[in-house]
């Protein structure tokens, strides 16, 4: 399996795409003048402390205080020395109003709700996350061999105990650790060891309401957190971009040096490899697949809904393989493109209902192997007696759809409009209501090119009818402003 980077650049965006064997599966996107947060530290204030939800407000900087919850809280980063949450019942007795506290975003603010925060701090390498105040060496979950977990612990836990402070700092080793010396692992610890001490200087002297760390820009970040073995290649179109990215490659990643080009085309990048095409269809809800079946996505504020339908595909045995068989395509489909659109929290997938029960346990398997892959966890149950599958996957930060889109002003959101009958009957009710109020000499109604033409070819007749029982009038008038829903009726 080939798999490649391109990276996009402009002076007010950058954007990444993660392809696999020519298809697009994941995009990030970050605006230079709306960065993510997630990985910052802050030095924050505590605001407002609500007992009754074990939480707090944080003042960091930002438009919206940030979120605060008492299992999120740690004793190390909190000023007067505090005990650990676990050991207190309300939140009271481990913050006060007005009092600073060390802080990192882990969620970045959605919708109307501030970033979520903890004061359990992780600053990730390429091959290590350091976990101040903590003493442990954990490795990553993902790396199944268990002698090269053994081997990675042992060998991050002997440089540990070589320092003097062996207590206050601890280790995760991260997936793209596998395989990696104990030259790469030690070269990323000390790294590690410098930035939180100067960290802890800005602690020392900055100002409450400051940020003193920030994560890497998108484009290097890709390489710390996306390049593995697997990636044959990263691509470029910025040139500045491309010499950050060989100063950070040859420093962390000097094997992903050489796989590093820069593109000079004429031809954009994305276009090139039909990625735009792609990003617009991840906007649709309607997800065509190969067989003629297709998916509907529909993201709203609570969940994320996916209903699978067979469309054109009837198959060649019986309607249960078919269904069985459009299943297990809709399965991979659905693994990408919530890797795709980035869909978090709770998502319910409605499959079309399987008799045979070996069916829905492949299907079930199915979607847990393409989702392999995903780096955002995710937990799936077993089919429900209503033939659904529920799920979560952590969201982290925003959608592709919330990046790229906003809800539409004429429906506000809800994803239609009125029809322009059911305009034209409000309108009648409307003149009714002027009618019996005021005396006017004529009515003029103002509205929308299609709501007039309904009323003047379809109702003709009622409107007829209507000027004859009240005795005034009217006349219309197309104001090519106005949506479909929108109109006025003005006294003459």
């Amino acid at each position: 399996m080939s798999e490649e980077i391109l990276i996009n650049v402009t002076p007010s965006e950058t954007r990444v795409a993660v392809v696999e064997n020519g298809v697009l599966q994941e995009v990030h996107i970050e605006r230079t003048s709306k960065r993510g947060l997630v990985g910052n530290i802050y030095k924050g204030k505590v605001g407002r402390v609500l007992p009754g939800m074990q939480a707090a407000f944080i003042d960091i900087g930002l438009e919206r205080a940030a979120f605060l919850h008492a299992s999120d809280i740690t004793s190390t980063v909190v000023h007067n020395e505090v005990d650990n949450a676990k050991k207190h019942e309300s939140i009271s007795e481990l913050l006060s109003e007005g009092s600073d506290v060390i802080v990192q975003v882990v969620k970045d603010p959605l919708g109307t709700k501030g970033a979520r925060l903890t004061t359990h701090i992780a600053i990730p390498s390429r091959y290590l996350v350091l976990l101040p105040g903590e003493s442990n060496v954990g490795v990553s979950s993902r790396i199944e061999d268990e002698d090269e977990r053994n081997r990675l612990r042992e060998t991050v836990a002997g440089f540990v105990n070589q320092e003097q402070d062996a207590v206050s700092n601890g280790y995760i080793v991260r997936t793209v650790a596998e395989g990696a010396d104990s030259n790469a692992l030690r070269a990323d610890q000390i790294f590690l060891c410098k930035l939180w001490t100067s960290i802890q200087e800005k602690i020392n002297t900055f100002e409450p309401e400051t940020i003193i760390y920030e994560d890497l820009m998108l484009a290097v970040r890709s390489l710390r957190d996306f390049v593995h073995d697997e990636i044959e290649k990263v691509r470029v179109d910025s040139r500045e971009s491309y010499q950050k990215l060989m100063e950070f490659s040859d420093k962390f990643v000097p094997h992903m040096s050489a796989r590093l080009e820069y593109y000079p085309g004429e031809r954009p990048i994305f276009d090139l490899y039909g990625i735009e095409d792609e990003i617009q269809k991840a906007l649709e809800s309607k997800v065509q697949l190969k067989s003629g079946g297709y998916l509907i996505i529909d993201q709203t504020e609570a969940m994320t809904t996916i209903d699978v339908n067979t469309g054109a595909y009837v198959g060649h045995r019986n309607q249960e393989e078919t269904i069985f068989k459009t299943n297990l395509e809709a399965a991979q489909a659905i693994a990408r493109q919530l890797r795709l659109r980035n869909l978090g929290g709770i998502i319910i997938i409605d499959f079309i209902d399987m008799m045979l029960e070996e069916h829905k346990q492949s299907v079930i398997k199915a979607l847990e192997r393409y989702l392999a892959k995903d780096h955002a966890k995710s937990h799936i149950t077993e089919v429900s007696s209503l033939g659904l599958v529920e799920m979560t996957r952590k969201r982290t930060r925003e959608s592709l759809g919330h990046i790229l889109c906003e809800p539409c002003q004429t429906c506000g959101g809800c994803g239609s409009v009125k029809t322009a009958e059911t305009v034209c009957y409000e309108i009648f009710r409307e003149i009714m209501r002027e009618a019996r109020q005021y005396d006017a000499v004529k009515l003029l109604v103002l509205a929308s090119q299609e709501a007039v033409d309904y009323m003047l070819d379809e109702e003709s007749t009622s409107v007829a009818e209507l000027e004859d029982f009240i005795g005034v009038p009217i006349k219309f008038q197309v104001e090519a402003l106005y949506t479909q829903e929108q109109f006025d009726v003005v006294l003459m």
